[in-house]
């Protein structure tokens, strides 16, 4: 066998059985979407590296970006995330959109990371937001869809959970304990990571950052309280507003969230699977307030939030909540009696297909039993026979394989009696 040249490092291929996986998380993600009245759209794949620059950090920028010189010697990127073309598309027409927004969109995406387990270099991604709203009540609803989405696909509140902070409350709890204003970005990263650290290790980071010995134990004991949430008003009405959307027991108050990347402002969250097998967040977003002015626009309130079809992918699988894989798209099969009938079977499945039914020819003439077992092997439900005998007398043999059963009907009560297998298989 000759060497097959291999695909790009971190990258995908998504045979029939993978691409029936991307279609059902995409149309799950378009049902909750469009249940809480979401347009879709979507932005250019390839953008200037400074759009990402200001907005997201320099770990996404400086590590994990695709970056290159296009042939004008313009730097651009292969986008790592939405949330900031989302911005500038907003920010261009303004003041033409009737607010609130609310967007969502389902595409591909690629970062540089190290392939491992839920984790690729390119992968498709949910993004949904909405902007010029400024409540606790529309952070509710962002995670509203979210668990929509969870109900729709099967998962239950003790397969998965939402967890939520606020970002201006842990500011509050930074300035209880004398936190410098420089220190903080590392710092809200490092409070991020802590559940996956050991405990030793985290303190020595907390002290490289800068941190006395009281500071730490005292941060930690504000880490440690889940009842912290009751000082902060708005995530109060945000815990009622789930309440009252009915979606309050796959959500809950965690302090240790934070959310890493530079434009969360205030309410934000991430799901995890309750198992523990999964390594990182089902997904993760919040509210950010400022990203619209960065870009240019005047100054917009907006929460959202991403996920990508890898780990809630790997969920499913673990779950058992994928529906089962049908190999075939055309659950009817015409097949071909002999080289002289090739044309009749292509017309008879052109009749069955204009009753608005999917059907395939075999594509040449061929043994019979081999294309039975062609079309067993695909999940073929129906299988037409026209040989010589039936042709003189315009019938056609119809195998159920389904139940194994065979009739002969003529051309005329065809469509019907396929439509009565197809139903009931």
């Amino acid at each position: 066998m000759k060497n097959i040249i291999q695909p790009v490092k971190g990258t995908r291929e998504f045979y029939p059985e993978d691409m029936a996986l991307r279609n059902f998380i995409n149309e799950k993600v378009r049902q909750a979407s469009q249940a809480f009245g979401y347009q879709e759209w979507d932005g250019p794949f390839i953008e200037p590296i400074d759009l990402y620059a200001a907005k997201s950090g320099d770990e996404l920028v400086k590590k994990q970006s695709f970056v290159f010189s296009d042939r004008g010697g313009d730097l651009v990127a292969l986008r790592p995330e939405l949330t900031p073309s989302l911005a500038r598309m907003i920010a261009k027409r303004q003041n033409e959109l009737a607010f609130p927004v609310r967007w969502w969109s389902f595409g591909p995406f690629w970062r540089y990371e190290q392939p491992q387990r839920g984790r690729t270099r390119e992968f498709f991604q949910w993004n949904i937001d909405m902007l010029g709203a400024d409540s606790p009540e529309s952070d509710a609803e962002l995670i509203a869809v979210a668990v929509t989405f969870f109900k729709l696909v099967g998962l239950k509140p003790d397969q998965v959970q939402i967890r939520v902070s606020d970002r201006r409350l842990m500011e509050s709890q930074f300035d209880s304990l004398g936190i410098q204003p420089d220190m903080r970005m590392e710092l809200s990263g490092l409070v991020d990571r802590r559940t996956k650290m050991k405990p030793d290790a985290w303190d020595a980071n907390a002290s490289e950052l800068g941190m006395n010995g009281d500071q730490i134990t005292r941060l930690k004991e504000i880490l440690s309280n889940y009842d912290l949430y009751k000082s902060s008003k708005s995530l109060l009405r945000v815990f009622a507003a789930l309440e009252a959307l009915g979606v309050r027991e796959y959500v809950s108050f965690d302090p240790n969230i934070m959310r890493g990347l530079l434009y969360y402002t205030g309410t934000v969250f991430e799901a995890f699977d309750l198992s523990g097998s999964l390594p990182r967040a089902i997904f993760g977003g919040g509210r950010y307030d400022n990203l619209l002015s960065d870009v240019g626009g005047e100054s917009l309130p907006a929460v959202g939030f991403a996920m990508g079809d890898v780990v809630i992918g790997l969920l499913l699988k673990e779950t058992g909540l994928i529906p089962p894989y049908v190999p075939a798209t055309a659950p009817v099969l015409v097949t071909v009696f002999d080289e002289s009938r090739l044309l009749d079977s292509y017309n008879l499945a052109s009749v069955v297909r204009q009753a608005g039914l999917n059907v395939m020819v075999y594509p040449e003439p061929t043994k019979l039993p081999k294309q039975f077992k062609f079309a067993d092997k695909l999940g073929i439900k129906a299988v037409l026979l026209v040989g010589p005998d039936e042709a003189a007398v315009g019938q056609v043999t119809i195998k159920n394989l389904v139940d194994g059963s065979q009739q002969v009907v003529a051309r005329t009560e065809l469509v019907p009696a396929v439509r009565r297998i197809l139903e009931t298989g």
